[in-house]
């Protein structure tokens, strides 16, 4: 069974049984209002009803969906579908150049591969290289790497996908990780070491240059899926095995995934784990950019297992998404989901965004039309929730990606009592700009929230005027780069009570060895505190080549300093590297420890969630996993914290004159560790980064300590606060704003297993 097969597998289990009906329903029976179709009730004449908001989104999904196999580069074969054409026809072939052949088979064959059509894929790559005359090194070489890449995504559907274990993909690839069907690593370890057989390439050209070391990289890992490396890779060729060396003691964390019982196989997208049903425990909510994916709905069932209750949710049929993050909107006590699509599409991105309203019990409805959220269809991955006007609810910011032929405003949608109001150009927040990532965050400590956006160029930091209006600051702050910025966050990493930013970066080729290689780096700001930022990039060692999509941050270990994963990858196949966790060593540096704790996934990430999924009182790791094509589905992978010997303190903060979910709460802990020092912990309630949704119970290493001193909440409005003293540790709190604080009976439980106390 190939990718493309399993695509199928997936497409027929949700998409096609639901599309045909869902347009048919929609178009037939959708404009009539179905409380007065009774009978003996004559309908003839009578005008067409607008159709409600979820209706209506519903329609327009499936429309594009219907079209998506001609209108989409991505998710569609109209291009392989005009290229079997040409190979088809008879007598066409032979009238072209073997050139002009090679490159017909070729380019047919990269379209097959990303469609899943893998044993199809490397059939036509070998006709491409039989067509190649020997002095053409540079297309043989390409060829051969082509090659390489379809016989590794091969061995990865055979194995990693197929054979799915908690070792799968994860370097160092070794015990159910190793691929027991070899023949794709075989074939990949043929074509790579072919490709560096070859003439190198020459200074300055970038492409061959990309392809050594690439094919370099590629080879070792083609060697390690089958428990070859280092012994069998050749002397000139070794990947240094100190890079997969723990770079300091710490503990595994298992991918537990397998346990869960989720079916999420799927291409990139978004996930959010949090407590959509208020029952103490958190569900999870994901979707993927296929514009023929379906968003799903897993609720936890309090035992250590999931169940898919998408069918129940009300959200059959609604598909696409690249990114979601969530929010209570209409300050309910029910957490809302907002979907953003079109994203990388350019001018066949013109997809509505989604605002999901939860109705209780993981039940949702789409608002989107109602609440003034649909005026316009603009490609979007980013969007950012705070009370930016300090009014008690809560507004969305909407990063939109303009390009040639696509005129994409930034929205600032203000929130009216539960309707929304752009007023982006009044507050002068209306970029035409590619978005690539927006969070919000009080880096001034005034009070009021500020916004920071990663773009394609130089970055933006907009202050609040407490008017209604920002001035960007980003070149007096000193926070503009890097210029291929991608997921951001505001956080305080050093604790000493001012808001940082984080931003990544997507810029450089799959080779992660030659630091030479042309990449820029991601960025640490620390906050001076004066309105001003240092990049300490270096100096906390985080001159590391990644190139992030998803990302996000959270305590491993409770010693009350945010540690972050980042989950990398870029579009193409070959584009395979560890994702990466760095522990957060007081503030002071970043250890990678990425290998010591089994976090280097090679599958490409993208939404990533920090959360306590097991109620047990450290923080557990999820990522959603997949590429942009259909052949390169994954599944996702939850990292199970095994736990360290530090406490915490979880928080469920609720807002009554502030935003119901206390988004923007600032929570500082002064604490007294077992040593008899006497430190204090920052933290602000947020769902994290700008890829990826954290829970909004916080939950807060305190290291050694056992209680915390002092417990101060500056809640999301100017001058409101509450202090508590003593706190015990351990333990599981809801505080209301102006009212007490009452402790949250949680029970934990075994992932995959029975409840325990």
């Amino acid at each position: 069974m190939t990718a493309r097969t399993l695509q199928r597998c997936v497409f027929s289990k949700v998409t096609a049984s639901v599309l045909a009906s869902i347009v048919l329903t929609l178009t037939v029976g959708c404009n009539t209002d179905r409380t007065e179709n009774t009978v003996g009730v004559e309908k003839v004449n009578q005008p067409e009803l607008p159709l409600r908001s979820h209706d209506r989104m519903l329609k327009i999904l499936a429309e594009i969906a219907s079209s998506s196999s001609d209108d989409n580069d991505f998710v569609g074969d109209r291009h392989a579908r005009q290229l079997r054409a040409y190979l088809d026809a008879a007598g066409y072939l032979v009238s072209l150049s073997r050139k002009r052949q090679w490159e017909l088979h070729f380019e047919l064959g990269r379209a097959e591969l990303r469609l899943g059509n893998e044993e199809r894929a490397i059939e036509l790559l070998e006709r491409s290289l039989e067509l190649l005359p020997a002095d053409e090194i540079a297309l043989t070489k390409k060829t051969h790497f082509e090659l390489g890449v379809a016989s590794l995504r091969y061995g990865e559907t055979q194995n990693c996908c197929l054979l799915h274990s908690h070792e799968s993909c994860i370097v160092p690839i070794r015990g159910k990780g190793l691929h027991t069907q070899p023949k794709g690593a075989e074939g990949a370890i043929k074509h790579f070491g072919k490709v560096l057989e070859l003439p190198s390439a020459k200074e300055g050209d970038d492409e061959r240059l990309d392809i050594d070391e690439a094919a370099r990289w590629l080879l070792n890992i083609a060697y390690m899926t089958l428990g070859k490396y280092p012994d069998d890779v050749p002397e000139q060729f070794l990947v240094d095995p100190s890079f997969f060396e723990p770079e300091l003691d710490f503990p595994r964390f298992v991918n537990v995934y397998p346990k869960l019982g989720l079916d999420t196989f799927n291409m990139c997208g978004g996930a959010i784990v949090d407590d959509f049903d208020d029952d103490g425990d958190l569900d999870v909510v994901t979707c993927s950019w296929d514009v023929t994916g379906q968003t799903q709905v897993f609720r936890n069932g309090s035992d250590g297992s999931f169940k898919d209750v998408t069918a129940d949710s009300g959200l059959v049929g609604f598909y696409g998404g690249l990114n979601l993050n969530h929010a209570d909107y209409d300050n309910d006590g029910d957490l809302d989901v907002y979907i953003m699509r079109g994203a990388w599409l350019r001018g066949n991105g013109l997809h509505p965004n989604s605002l999901l309203r939860n109705d209780g019990d993981l039940k949702f409805i789409d608002v989107t039309f109602d609440v003034g959220l649909g005026e316009q269809f603009l490609p979007t991955k980013t969007s950012a929730w705070a009370d930016y006007d300090n009014d008690g609810d809560l507004d969305l910011y909407v990063g939109n990606e303009s390009s040639d032929g696509v005129l994409a405003p930034c929205n600032l949608f203000r929130n009216d009592d539960g309707r929304f109001v752009d007023v982006a150009v009044e507050a002068g927040v209306a970029d035409t700009v590619f978005s690539m990532g927006a969070a919000w965050g009080d880096y001034n400590d005034d009070g009021w929230p500020d916004l920071y956006l990663s773009v394609v160029g130089e970055n933006k930091l907009y202050r609040n005027d407490k008017d209604g209006t920002f001035t960007d600051v980003a070149h007096e702050a000193a926070v503009t780069e890097p210029s291929a910025s991608f997921p951001t966050w505001f956080w305080d990493y050093d604790n000493d009570g001012h808001e940082d930013i984080f931003v990544g970066c997507t810029s450089g080729p799959v080779g992660v060895l030659d630091t030479e290689i042309r990449f820029e780096m991601m960025h640490l700001y620390r906050n001076r505190g004066d309105g001003t930022f240092v990049d300490v990039t270096e100096s906390v060692q985080l001159d590391y080549p990644a190139t992030p999509m998803g990302a996000n941050f959270g305590d491993l270990n409770n010693d009350g300093y945010c540690d972050f994963y980042l989950a990398t990858g870029n579009t193409p196949y070959s584009e395979i590297r560890p994702n990466v966790m760095f522990l957060n060593d007081r503030g002071k540096r970043f250890q990678n420890v990425t290998m010591a704790g089994g976090f280097g996934h090679l599958q490409k990430g993208h939404g990533v969630s920090f959360a306590d999924i097991d109620n047990d009182g450290d923080q557990d790791v999820y990522v959603q996993l997949g590429g942009a094509y259909p052949g390169d589905r994954y599944n996702d992978a939850l990292f199970e914290n095994p736990g360290f010997q530090n406490h915490f303190v979880a928080l469920k903060l609720e807002g009554r004159r502030s935003n119901r979910c206390a988004i923007g709460a600032r929570v500082r802990l002064d604490i007294t560790e077992k040593s008899g020092e006497q430190r204090s912990i920052f933290h602000t309630v947020s769902s994290g980064s700008s890829f990826g949704a954290n829970p909004f119970r916080q939950v807060i290493g305190i290291g050694t300590a056992t209680k915390v001193d002092r417990l101060h909440i500056s809640w999301p409005l100017p001058d409101v606060s509450q202090e508590f003293f003593n706190v015990v540790g351990d333990k599981s709190y809801r505080c209301i704003e102006g009212g007490q604080m009452d402790e949250i009976k949680l029970t934990s439980f075994q992932i995959g297993g029975k409840g325990h106390p």
